[in-house]
């Protein structure tokens, strides 16, 4: 058996000292130590052998977080864990407890193509993994054909349309990790937020929807329909991609900060849809008759396509296992949601066919967190404002 953890980190801006990511927004250096060393801190605690992260300004202010966490988590293995010198010596269970260092890990990092000057600066994602990567890294932004939806399926009753998207507001990244005898093809992505898109009228400063002293309800609606627009139209471009991984046969992982809930329709776009329960009771396609039904092996076949291409959350394995009502990542304006998702392909799902593992824990920092309107809420500019994911997973060799 081969066992190996995966994480998702969205790590909330992180960019080096005294440099203006968003508009007006910038750490001192002090806060800046502050927030690698809370960071390294997580990451120790974590200590997965891969990890997605997200919001990644620069690749040096993540390169520090990841130096930062070696030095704290091998300076704590040396107080820790046994040795010659140590009368507890001799009890493996303390091992457990060693930090695995990623001196030799690989990193691949994305950035955003729409990065911008200092105030308008827009972040990027990245992956590392103790086990290294197989071929080069991918990055999927800027699309090499526009994404064309036509709205005009329903006919003239249903009026017409389209809406084009040619690059997405963050990159996925897609990387291939080698895990025992198998290698996994991991996707790590940042979907479009809900904050509204606005359009700035010629000639004017800013767009009035923005202006919440002149609020407009119908304007901001509008804003918040664009952003699901393009949210569900990126996430549809990770499941394409994730598709033709899966025709090749290959054991996949998509993770990252969906921006929706579990249930929401940018997820299901991406895990793919459930198979009815029996498509023999489906009155075909191109019935003739009341009679038209699939037939038996027609409702195999239908199923076992589905099947085969779809992913599983990790999370609602977890629930399901152990009977925990919810897990939270992320809380804004008094909402708690869990936009922060590793799915998985039927390979990593005991019993189901072409299953090469299982995962075997799925853990949680930080979740049913507060926000920072919370009286509560820790200095919340510094740490994250997600919780941090992990899925423990064991392969068979």
């Amino acid at each position: 058996m081969t066992e190996f953890s995966i994480a998702s980190f969205n790590v909330k801006n992180l960019i080096g000292p005294d440099q203006e990511y968003y508009r007006f927004q910038q750490y001192t250096p002090e806060e800046y130590a502050w927030k690698v060393d809370w960071l390294a801190e997580q990451i120790q605690t974590m200590d997965a052998d891969v990890i997605g992260f997200q919001e990644i300004f620069e690749e040096s202010a993540l390169r520090d977080v990841i130096r930062e966490a070696d030095a704290e988590g091998i300076a704590g293995n040396a107080e820790h864990i046994p040795g010659r010198d140590k009368r507890y010596r001799r009890k493996a269970i303390f091992r457990k407890l060693a930090y695995g260092p990623y001196t030799d890990a690989a990193l691949a990092v994305a950035p955003n193509v729409n990065d911008g000057r200092p105030g308008q600066r827009r972040p990027g994602v990245a992956i590392l993994s103790r086990m290294g990567f197989v071929g080069a890294p991918e990055i999927i932004q800027d699309l090499s054909e526009p994404l064309d939806i036509d709205f005009c399926g329903m006919g003239d009753a249903g009026g017409g349309g389209s809406f084009q998207l040619t690059r997405l507001s963050r990159p996925i990244l897609k990387v291939q990790v080698p895990v025992g005898n198998h290698v996994v093809t991991v996707f790590n992505c940042h979907l479009k937020s809900k904050l509204g898109e606005y359009v700035r009228p010629p000639g004017a400063a800013l767009a009035p929807e923005v202006d919440l002293t002149q609020y407009d309800a119908v304007g901001r609606a509008l804003g918040g329909l664009r952003a699901a627009l393009r949210r569900m139209a990126e996430a549809w471009v990770l499941r394409r991609a994730i598709v033709a991984e899966l025709e090749q046969g290959n054991p996949v992982i998509a993770m990252g900060d969906f921006n929706d809930g579990e249930h929401a329709v940018s997820s299901e776009i991406i895990s793919g849809e459930h198979p009815f329960k029996n498509y023999a009771w489906m009155l075909r396609h191109d019935a003739q008759t009341p009679r038209d039904r699939y037939s038996d092996a027609e409702n195999e076949q239908i199923r076992e396509d589905i099947e085969r291409v779809r992913l599983h959350s990790a999370e609602k394995q977890f629930v399901r296992k152990s009977a925990r009502d919810m897990v939270y990542t992320s809380a804004f304006g008094g909402v708690f949601e869990s936009i922060d998702q590793i799915y998985m392909s039927r390979h990593f799902i005991e019993g189901a066919k072409d299953s090469i593992g299982q995962m075997d824990y799925f853990s949680v920092l930080n979740d049913h967190l507060t926000d920072g309107s919370h009286a509560e809420a820790p200095y919340n500019k510094l740490a994250s404002d997600h919780g941090q994911i992990i899925a423990h997973i064991r392969l068979k060799d």
